[in-house]
C-alpha cells in the first residue's frame, strides 16, 4: 500500500470509507503543503520529512495519531470534544462527529511545534 486512495480503498464499509475520504481530503485543502504518505500500513502526514499526524481505523472508530506531546498539550480540548483518548492517540466514534477545529489544533499545534525539527518524530 503507498498511497492514500489504496488505503482507503481497504475499508469494507462504505460510510466509514466516507468519512475517513473526508478528512483526508479537509487536510488536503486546508494544508496543501503537507504530504501524505503511507508508512508503517498507515496514512499519514508529513512536513519536510517530519511526523504532523497520523490516522487508522477499526470496528468502532477513526484513531488519530499527531504524537504525545500534542496530545497533553491539546488535552482540555480533547475532553471538552468528548473523545476517549490514550497518551498516543485519540478516538473519534464512528458514530459522532469529527470535531475539525481540533484536528486543527493538533495539526496547527505540529506544524508549528516542530518546525526546525530534523527527525521523523519528536525526540
Amino acid at each position: 500500500m503507498e498511497t492514500l486512495a489504496e488505503f482507503l480503498k481497504g475499508i469494507d464499509d462504505p460510510l466509514q470509507r466516507e468519512r475517513v475520504e473526508a478528512i483526508f481530503t479537509w487536510i488536503k485543502k486546508k494544508y496543501p503543503n503537507l504530504k501524505s504518505e503511507i508508512k508503517w500500513n498507515q496514512p499519514m502526514f508529513t512536513d519536510h520529512g517530519t511526523f504532523i499526524i497520523g490516522f487508522s481505523v477499526s470496528k468502532k472508530h477513526i484513531a488519530v495519531a499527531p504524537e504525545n506531546v500534542t496530545i497533553t498539550h491539546l488535552e482540555d480540548d480533547i475532553v471538552k470534544a468528548g473523545y476517549d483518548y490514550t497518551k498516543g492517540m485519540i478516538r473519534i466514534p464512528w458514530n459522532g462527529p469529527v470535531n475539525y477545529e481540533l484536528l486543527e489544533k493538533m495539526i496547527d499545534f505540529n506544524i508549528t511545534d516542530k518546525a526546525n525539527c530534523t527527525t521523523f518524530w519528536r525526540k
